[in-house]
């Protein structure tokens, strides 16, 4: 490829990039609209894979449904009355502009009184987990997690009962937000939750509000809401909101105004979605964050018109940030050392006992970025026969002696089916080395290959720079580079 053309290519790539997992021949039949509080859609029976989907045929992945890959990210903010809930929700939906938020609050799901108990209201405990349809906030939070829309009841605090004929419709999202003082008491709501915020005020700041609130937007005069307060409300937070402060992830004191930890947790949300689908699945999966000149060398070494030499360079180049990127996974120890202006600088120790093994042919390509990064590792050899692609044969292997006392980073440029990574790392584990002890580097890895390794192998680590879409029927990844070996080394023609 020409000069000019390998600096076109890199100046078009835009944009932050996942090549992405698409599973479009096993997208579920589009849901109906509900008509009734939830969806009247039934959930897929346990185990069981839409449109027939299947583990695939040589066994090297087992494909889980798009609803499972596309789950939306759930946050349950909790507190006590008054105490912000609300505002802080309203902050991280602000700041999550450039992702679909819905807001669910638990008051919407207030069971409605009957005639006699409307009499007596005044008397009626609405802060009590049993003030609450739990059954019918799990069918709804179940829904919305299938990506299904539904129907949320609408609550009238005036006349205490649900707007029997209206309803508010809540779409799929990418981000859940249920919002409530209970919504930590009830296990199977907790259970729903990715991240949970617990929303810690002052005592009688939380009584001002509460004042204010019920007297302007529900029609209480003070008198009524004291007493409530008193005989309800506060006796509630001591014996049931308060204590769930302990299944809290996060806890944001002050509410609204610390902002300092509103913006860390949208950093945090921001960084969740950002992450590929497989690495919501398999949390040992890794893949190098896309920048443009990431995305720009992937475009030339995907590029079949690639001369040779550009191959090899961007490769080279990707392979570097891989590596860095896997010896991040190392563990280090503190170290303090003196600079030359002779202060002090407390930094970390590299980890020393550490070796590379290369799967033969391919993945000798990376030895030179793993040499440049560590000073004199050993590097070990694997050689895998390939049987047609249902089958491997190990034919040779030279390991360093003490391996099984060493954290080993396994170098292989493609993760196809797996099924040479897995005899590889199979040898590894019965030489000695501890599974946690393994990372496994990779350019691009399938979904396929990454089903079969993560799920045999769950305490190892994977890194990669891009998950392509999948295999074809020969068992090639798609959109893939072709013969990795060939094209590095010069073979191809």
């Amino acid at each position: 490829m020409p000069d000019k053309a390998v600096d076109d290519a890199m100046e078009s790539a835009v944009g932050a990039h996942f090549s992405g997992l698409r599973l479009e021949a096993l997208r579920l039949p589009a849901p109906t609209s509900p008509s009734s509080p939830s969806s009247s859609s039934a959930p897929a029976p346990a185990g069981a894979l839409p449109n027939g989907a299947a583990a695939h045929a040589n066994g090297a992945a087992e494909l889980v449904s798009p609803s499972a890959l596309r789950q939306p990210f759930v946050i349950g903010v909790s507190g006590g009355t008054a105490s912000g809930k609300t505002t802080v929700c309203d902050m991280i939906i602000q700041q999550l502009h450039d992702h679909r938020v819905v807001l669910i609050n638990q008051d919407s799901f207030y069971r409605g009184l009957t005639a006699e108990e409307s009499a007596c209201a005044q008397d009626y405990n609405f802060d009590h987990p049993d003030a609450f349809d739990t059954e019918q906030l799990l069918e709804c939070m179940g829904q919305l997690k299938r990506a299904l829309p539904v129907n949320v009841p609408i609550y009238d605090f005036t006349n205490h009962r649900r707007c029997s004929e209206r309803f508010r419709k809540v779409n799929a999202s990418d981000v859940i937000i249920l919002e409530g003082i209970l919504v930590f008491h009830d296990q199977r709501v907790r259970n729903l939750m990715d991240m949970k915020i617990f929303v810690d005020t002052d005592a009688d700041i939380r009584l001002a509000r509460r004042i204010r609130r019920d007297n302007f937007e529900r029609g209480r005069n003070v008198n009524s809401v004291l007493e409530q307060y008193g005989r309800f409300v506060k006796p509630a937070f001591d014996d049931f909101v308060l204590p769930s402060k302990k299944y809290a992830d996060v806890i944001i004191p002050r509410g609204g105004d610390n902002h300092v930890a509103v913006d860390l947790i949208v950093q945090h949300i921001r960084t969740k979605l950002g992450m590929h689908d497989l690495c919501k699945i398999f949390p040992n999966v890794y893949v190098v964050q896309s920048t443009f000149q990431i995305r720009g060398m992937h475009t030339l070494i995907r590029d079949r018109e690639v001369t040779t030499p550009d191959f090899v360079f961007y490769s080279d180049r990707l392979i570097r940030l891989v590596v860095e990127h896997g010896l991040g996974h190392l563990p280090f120890t503190e170290k303090q050392i003196v600079t030359p202006t002779g202060s002090a600088y407390m930094g970390v120790d590299f980890c020393k006992k550490l070796c590379g093994v290369s799967i033969v042919r391919s993945g000798e390509s990376m030895e030179n970025a793993l040499r440049a990064c560590c000073k004199g590792i050993k590097i070990g050899k694997i050689l895998i026969h390939r049987v047609g692609d249902n089958g491997q044969q190990l034919v040779y292997h030279k390991l360093p002696m003490d391996i099984a006392e060493r954290h080993v980073l396994l170098l292989d440029p493609v993760l196809g089916t797996g099924n040479s990574a897995s005899q590889a790392i199979d040898l590894l584990v019965r030489k000695g080395v501890p599974e946690e002890r393994i990372i496994f580097l990779n350019l691009i890895s399938a979904p396929e290959g990454i089903h079969c390794v993560c799920k045999r192998f769950p305490r190892l680590k994977v890194v990669t720079s891009e998950i392509d879409s999948g295999l074809s029927e020969e068992f090639r990844v798609i959109p893939g580079l072709g013969e990795y070996g060939d094209r590095y080394f010069g073979t191809d023609n």
